[in-house]
């Protein structure tokens, strides 16, 4: 009898694209490796918080399963291998990043994420994912369009392309924009493309013109920003300026009037000042963001922000909890301005859906999978509801 493989992910859509993998590997492998309990624990090193929570993770594996086999992987994993192995109920540590190949993972019955690069070649002074992910390298457009078939031909209706540096992305010939014209064209039958998190200073002419030009390419994208003053920018050796980003948000705006962009910002970087923070934080109604991430400081050692002259604690919390605020009630703008329209969602599972710019709708009691045209009638600040025809 084979015993159970479970795993535990932390961190971005690519992890969990990992963990897909991680899975299949581990219930393919020897049979005496299949006769053991195993937990996968699928780290991230992005904040010292992320790791921290996979070691508390770890520990209460470690007490409520002792019998299990407990094998850590992921960036924390490969950065920091010696620490997580001597850990009590650690059996395997695996440290190499894996061969670049198209691999997919499901969200429940309505999309699929499709990595189609990993790695990064930037080297940004508070990062520290380089170290775990290894250099950019991408995936062939023939195999990126023989896993998306896949995933359509299995049911799924909207297609979601990743990678640590998606806008990187380089392949026979091909950057970002030419593989999302390939695989919508190979692909008439995907009914939604949509695109994880891009650096804006990277997005080629192409991606751009898709953009305004193919409907089924989703109009939502969500930036790396992580700061608007420019010489936090410049010191984090980010290649892109405020003025970059406001550009950016405004030409494509201009070409996709119903576009709604989300960013990723770091609050608290060492030497930001109040002046500095204000010029991030008016950056989400200049650039018109909608959906904020956003991460308090957290120093990463051997990068070089970690040797920076650090931000008081209580500073960067209270500068993160105005960011937020900020994030909300740009948020709620937004949702305001659907009340009266009939959007077009993809459910998924828990009563939810999204709409095709990406903004939640609540949809108690529909099955997942399915298309349903939504008049909008209110909002929570969180998420639309309405009333909605038949499902497609």
């Amino acid at each position: 009898m084979t015993a159970a493989v479970d795993i535990v992910t932390f961190g971005c859509r690519l992890n969990y694209v990992d963990s897909e993998r991680l899975l299949r590997e581990a219930r393919a492998g020897t049979p005496e490796s299949r006769g053991r309990e195993r937990v996968i624990v699928n780290t991230c090193a992005v904040t010292s918080e992320a790791t921290r929570q996979a070691r508390q993770t770890i520990r209460r594996l470690n007490r409520e399963r002792p019998a299990a086999e407990i094998i850590v992987a992921g960036c924390a994993a490969r950065i920091e291998p010696e620490s997580f192995s001597v850990m009590d109920g650690v059996a395997r540590v695996l440290v190499e990043p894996g061969e670049a190949r198209a691999e997919s993972a499901a969200e429940g019955q309505t999309r699929a994420f499709l990595a189609v690069q990993n790695g990064c070649d930037h080297r940004c002074t508070f990062c520290i994912i380089p170290f775990g992910r290894g250099p950019s390298r991408s995936i062939a457009p023939a195999e990126v369009i023989a896993e998306a078939r896949r995933l359509v031909d299995s049911g799924k209706r909207e297609i979601v392309l990743t990678g640590v540096d998606l806008t990187s992305y380089a392949a026979e010939g091909a950057a970002l924009g030419g593989l999302v014209r390939a695989v919508l064209r190979a692909l008439p039958q995907l009914e939604r493309l949509r695109l994880s998190s891009i650096d804006c200073i990277e997005a080629d002419a192409e991606l751009l013109d898709c953009m305004s030009a193919e409907p089924r390419l989703m109009p939502h994208l969500h930036l790396s920003l992580q700061a608007g003053d420019d010489l936090i920018l410049k010191r984090m050796k980010r290649r892109h300026s405020r003025a970059d980003a406001i550009g950016f948000c405004a030409a494509l705006r201009a070409a996709r009037p119903d576009i709604v962009f989300g960013a990723d910002f770091i609050v608290g970087f060492p030497t930001e000042t109040e002046e500095m923070f204000a010029r991030t934080l008016a950056l989400v109604e200049q650039c018109g963001l909608t959906h904020l991430h956003v991460f308090p400081f957290s120093p990463r050692p051997g990068t070089p922000a970690a040797l920076m002259p650090q931000v008081n604690g209580v500073i960067v919390k209270e500068r993160a909890a105005r960011l937020r605020a900020a994030g909300e009630a740009a948020l709620a703008r937004h949702l305001d301005a659907q009340i009266g329209k009939t959007l077009r969602v993809l459910t998924e599972k828990g009563g939810m859906a999204r709409a095709e710019d990406f903004t939640p709708l609540r949809t108690p009691g529909a099955e997942a999978g399915r298309m349903l045209d939504v008049r909008v009638t209110g909002h929570d600040g969180k998420a639309l509801s309405g009333t909605s025809a038949e499902p497609a």
